[in-house]
């Protein structure tokens, strides 16, 4: 799945239609790599995204775009405030084929002149950027991410320096007029499959383009160019000058291809992929809500899991502590219930003390302990006389003994840790959005595992949604995200008698099935619990075992962290979580 020339065509296409002549009225970046520019163009007002995310660079129209706005701009922003804003966008183009847009904005400069201002968005994964430059003299005002020769070498993306485009890719260009003798002698030199013979000789084109190329063909993409016929060359031949002659034409059919046995996307493009007729194809008349719909959710994922890589190090790193401390406690327990062990030694030398002398390593006695009357082997300090080796082995014996004790009530100490940072792992991966991440900081900030500006044990109002779902009886069903989601879900949602669910001694999320006073059927009571254990860290497990109960019957200990509950008088159910009941459930919702 790829921006490629032919989507960057159809993308320039459509701002070339919607946004020439338009004005800039204001510019916002509300991420580091992400421009968001506000154009007026006919009676209209739109959004124009330009971002070079390493992870997901791409330029579209917005038609939802919630990120907030840094409360101080950037120094970026505020050069494209002072150069374009207020300014006309007068063209827009694709440089030759490649994954490159050129905008060029005219403004009146300081001297109340007219001057052309460019803005490069080079979509190149994670060499993507977004260059300001003087139309003139092509020279870099400044740019999202700079190059200095430290980086590169070849070249380099600084102020003051001329724009240089980037090194020109050894493929024929597919827009212009390729003749069949052209395209032959180009994809002869190719050794290998005929799809990668269409995509590593031309540009612009993406695997998956060469497929739907050979597909329409009705050619094995996978047979070696050594291998195929003239008349074979001949039709591919063919359905390449069809599609280009489209692109040329500006004739574009932009599709998306979901996989709802597992509701993901699994491709999109500016033409028609009739090689995934056997999915299901959403099909827009603008490529930029395909975009829109795609890099939405993805783009919120990326940037959640690139904030939260702190986060997780620092419990990653908590968690093996407390895993290594549990299993020194577990040592120590074990040698705690072998303590009797030392009172019989101790016994033994007092009653052998005759045989016994100072300087002595060791010594065999009979153990009338033991029901055989077997020797033992008993280990002596030379440096202590008899008496006080015996008082050693009973010192031994009553410290293990008060250990016991301890060592039990620090051992579930530990494990109520353990629990509550994998609780905490797992709400991080199940973050939706930023402010849910945020959550998450601001809980571990009270707790204590992480420095806070707000030390308040106030709790604070819920700023985000649980999960919602219906199951297949109508019944509404809640699932908590994060700690604090399951305790407000446990604690102030939930009635007496609706049902509480939660995998047994396995960190996840609290489920509410809200009863309304009705039978909750068994139907009702699996689906509740396929998504417990989906939404648990037995997400790809089999047979997960989830607890349930009335919701009375679950209790919150004083004291107890976020997320933290008793309960009593429960049944449990055996599941296996599956991600289609998932969507099924959440379907129904939605619907």
């Amino acid at each position: 799945m790829a921006l490629d020339g032919l989507v960057i065509h159809s993308i320039v296409d459509e701002l070339h239609k919607k946004l020439l002549g338009g004005k800039i009225d204001k510019v916002y970046q509300p991420e580091n790599d992400e421009i968001v520019l506000h154009i007026r163009n006919n009676k209209e007002n739109f959004k124009l995204v330009l971002s070079c995310s390493a992870s997901n660079p791409r330029v579209y129209l917005a038609s939802d775009y919630k990120k907030e706005n840094p409360i101080n701009a950037p120094m970026f922003c505020m050069l494209f405030r002072k150069y374009i804003q207020g300014g006309n966008i007068v063209n827009i183009s694709q440089v030759d084929f490649e994954r490159i847009i050129k905008i060029s904005v005219e403004s009146f400069d300081e001297l109340k002149e007219k001057t052309t201002k460019d803005i490069i968005i080079e979509i190149m994964g994670r060499h993507s950027n977004i260059i300001l430059t003087h139309s003139s003299n092509n020279k870099i005002i400044d740019s999202a991410k700079r190059i200095p020769p430290s980086v590169s070498r070849v070249r380099q993306i600084l102020p003051g320096q001329t724009y240089v485009l980037p090194p020109k890719q050894d493929k024929l260009n597919p827009i212009t007029n390729i003749s069949l003798n052209s395209f032959v002698d180009t994809l002869s030199s190719f050794d290998g499959p005929i799809f990668k013979a269409i995509y590593s000789k031309f540009l612009g084109i993406s695997p998956v383009i060469a497929k739907e190329i050979c597909f329409r063909a009705n050619i094995d993409e996978n047979l070696l160019v050594s291998e195929i016929s003239s008349d074979d060359i001949s039709k591919i031949y063919k359905e390449f000058y069809n599609l280009f002659k489209h692109i040329k034409d500006n004739i574009y059919n932009p599709c998306m291809v979901i996989d709802t046995s597992i509701d993901k996307v699994l491709d999109f493009s500016c033409i028609n992929l009739s090689l995934f007729s056997n999915l299901s194809i959403i099909n827009d008349d603008s490529i930029s809500k395909i975009l829109e719909n795609y890099y939405a959710t993805k783009d919120i994922k990326d940037r959640i899991h690139q904030r939260s890589s702190d986060l997780r190090k620092s419990i990653s790193i908590k968690l093996d502590r407390l895993y290594n401390k549990l299993n020194k406690q577990e040592k120590e327990l074990i040698e705690s219930e072998n303590a009797d062990i030392y009172k019989i030694k101790g016994e033994l030398i007092t009653s052998y003390i005759y045989m016994i002398e100072k300087g002595m390593e060791s010594v065999e006695v009979a153990n009338f302990y033991d029901p055989e009357y077997k020797n033992i082997k008993i280990s002596l300090n030379t440096n202590f006389t008899p008496s006080e080796n015996a008082q050693k082995y009973f010192k031994k014996y009553n410290k293990l003994k008060t250990a016991k004790k301890e060592i039990t009530s620090q051992m579930e100490i530990t494990k109520e840790e353990i629990d509550y940072l994998e609780n905490i792992m797992l709400s991080i991966e199940n973050c939706e959005n930023l402010a849910e991440l945020m959550d998450i900081r601001e809980e571990l900030g009270k707790v204590g595992y992480l420095r806070s500006k707000n030390n308040s044990k106030k709790e604070t109002k819920l700023t985000t949604k649980p999960h919602e779902f219906v199951s297949s009886n109508g019944f509404k069903i809640l699932v908590g995200k994060n700690n604090k989601q399951n305790d407000h879900l446990t604690l102030k949602v939930a009635s007496n008698e609706d049902i509480w669910m939660h995998t047994k001694n396995i960190p996840g999320s609290h489920v509410i099935i809200k009863t309304e006073g009705k039978e909750v059927p068994d139907e009702t009571i699996f689906e509740g619990a396929m998504l417990a254990a989906f939404f648990s860290k037995s997400k790809m497990s089999s047979q997960v075992p989830v607890d349930y109960t009335k919701k009375k019957n679950v209790k919150k200990p004083n004291g107890a962290k976020p997320g933290m509950v008793i309960y009593d008088t429960n049944n449990t159910i055996y599941v296996t979580p599956t991600e289609e009941l998932v969507v099924k459930l959440k379907s129904k919702f939605d619907n």
